[in-house]
């Protein structure tokens, strides 16, 4: 679609029409991932012209601009960040929604269990911070315009010893993401890692590497206190009960 002037056109288009006829305050693009210097031309195109268009309907409507923003990878360990136009992204988005997740799985590393989605990282470079931090000083995208992503779901592994059940603890095998909602019918014993800034819980073997509430409220301070515009999250049918979405320190806030 991005590749040719004509399709960004028809989807452009497209778009507007969807978003007039919804009610939508704006749209998000979700391009998972640019992952060469073409796609990053085409990004670039796609986003300028996007908001040339929304620019001019609003004139023509009298309505207030759609906003816009996009979902973008949270760190190199997911895509390279260098293939995304981060001058054009400041210039033509209005927010920039950080992924900041699925930064170790246990798809990925099934033998080792891992904080899925860090705030901070001491074993290594990979972390929700570094990711934003990126995002602002390599990338040239202002805080104000960045979202942190928060995950509702988190990944779970099987462990080769259930006495060794902490993080970074020998494992069997990966056993993919679980929804929040899930690991909290297990019923597990539950564990708030203030270093990483994660929650996990066992069982048995059973090892789940997630966010609970403890974790959101500590990323959402850390997030304001390092001047992000907001938060986000995925996905809301994975909560359990609003827990997560109703967790102490979650606000949202525009300034």
């Amino acid at each position: 679609m991005a590749r040719q002037a004509n399709t960004r056109k028809s989807f452009i288009d497209s778009s507007i029409q969807q978003a007039r006829s919804n009610n939508f305050l704006g749209l998000d693009l979700d391009w998972e991932y640019p992952s060469s210097d073409t796609d990053k031309t085409n990004f670039a195109s796609l986003i300028k012209e996007w908001k040339e268009a929304v620019t001019k309907e609003s004139r023509t409507s009298g309505k207030a601009p759609l906003l816009l923003s996009a979902a973008v990878a949270g760190s190199d360990q997911i895509t390279p960040l260098k293939y995304y136009p981060g001058k054009d992204v400041a210039n033509n988005l209005d927010f920039v929604n950080v992924m900041a997740y699925d930064l170790f799985t246990s798809e990925g590393y099934p033998t080792v269990t891992q904080p899925p989605a860090p705030w901070n990282n001491p074993r290594g470079q990979f972390s929700a911070e570094q990711g934003v931090t990126e995002w602002n000083k390599t990338l040239g995208v202002p805080l104000n315009k960045l979202n942190l992503g928060l995950p509702f779901y988190g990944y779970k592994w099987s462990l080769s010893d259930s006495n060794k059940n902490g993080l970074f603890a020998p494992a069997k095998q990966g056993l993919g993401a679980v929804k929040y909602k899930d690991i909290k019918n297990v019923a597990a014993q539950v564990v708030f890692d203030s270093t990483y800034v994660t929650n996990y819980c066992f069982k048995g073997t059973d090892w789940f590497g997630y966010d609970d509430t403890q974790s959101i409220s500590a990323k959402v301070v850390n997030a304001k206190q390092k001047g992000l515009v907001g938060y986000f999250a995925w996905h809301i049918e994975q909560d359990s009960n609003w827990a997560l979405s109703q967790a102490d320190k979650w606000k949202f806030y525009l300034e």
